[in-house]
């Protein structure tokens, strides 16, 4: 379970291997993993973050994530959820100036320090005394984090005070790289340097089909592919294919090919 989720700092506690949550980052994310050990991939890497580790899960990124408690204990992570609003304030106060960042990995270790580490204790202090809720605290907090950051990892400074839109991309390839991940459409269209309307254009031209079908369309040949070829289950696969849940990719599935994903198995 995640607590405190109007705040912008959030600790996360599950019991069980968890890989809900939404695909897409649209905020710089820095996480300490207390218990148990975090995976993240991005269609091109995958990264791992074991108790202790603090991470910075650069913004405007598609991954899938999953969070695993240690054998016989429980996940737990702190999560710091840094706003654009609040880089943009710290950029004017201090007159902070970053270039365009390209190429860079989307999961970025943070090498711990004595200030980090009493930082993350000052953290545990507020969880314990249920104050997570309280905003201007909390954005105080977040502040304290940057500025520690920056001493310890100056390099860190072009990642989180970059604010450039992504650019605008190849929708070919960019499509076939991601159609996976379960994002609105606005979010493909934002991370191919599109609004929602040229990005709806541009893919008519493209595909010739709608993005609504085509992606559906993607995700169920590649479902059928696994499930006939490689043996794979339905629920081993519906959450990588960017289905909410199993029984709708199920009844999905039938209504493409006339077929439940078990029968398929069976033939």
């Amino acid at each position: 379970m995640d607590s405190a989720e109007t705040s912008d700092i959030v600790y996360s506690c599950y019991h069980s291997i968890s890989r809900k949550g939404e695909n897409f980052t649209p905020q710089h994310i820095l996480s300490y993993q207390m218990a148990g050990s975090f995976m993240l991939a991005d269609g091109r890497e995958i990264y791992k973050a074991a108790a202790g580790a603090l991470t910075l899960l650069r913004k405007n990124q598609l991954v899938k994530f999953t969070k695993v408690p240690p054998e016989n204990g429980r996940f737990e992570s702190l999560n710091i959820y840094v706003s654009e609003r609040n880089l943009q304030q710290m950029a004017g106060e201090y007159s902070i100036q970053a270039d365009h960042s390209s190429g860079l990995a989307s999961m970025i270790p943070v090498g711990m320090t004595m200030l980090l580490r009493n930082y993350i204790d000052s953290l545990k202090a507020l969880i314990d005394s249920n104050s997570l809720g309280n905003k201007p605290l909390i954005d105080l907090k977040i502040k304290e984090l940057i500025l520690i950051l920056l001493d310890a990892q100056p390099g860190l400074k072009q990642v989180l005070f970059d604010f450039s839109a992504p650019h605008k991309s190849d929708l070919e390839a960019f499509m076939n790289q991601n159609y996976r991940y379960n994002v609105k459409l606005d979010r493909f269209a934002y991370l191919t340097g599109r609004s929602l309307a040229t990005f709806k254009r541009d893919f008519e031209k493209v595909f010739h089909t709608s993005p609504h079908k085509w992606l559906l369309q993607k995700r169920l040949d590649e479902a059928y592919f696994l499930l006939k070829e490689q043996g794979k289950s339905a629920s081993d696969i519906y959450v990588d294919l960017g289905f909410e849940d199993l029984s709708h990719f199920s009844y999905t599935f039938k209504r493409q090919f006339g077929y439940s994903p078990a029968k398929l198995k069976a033939f």
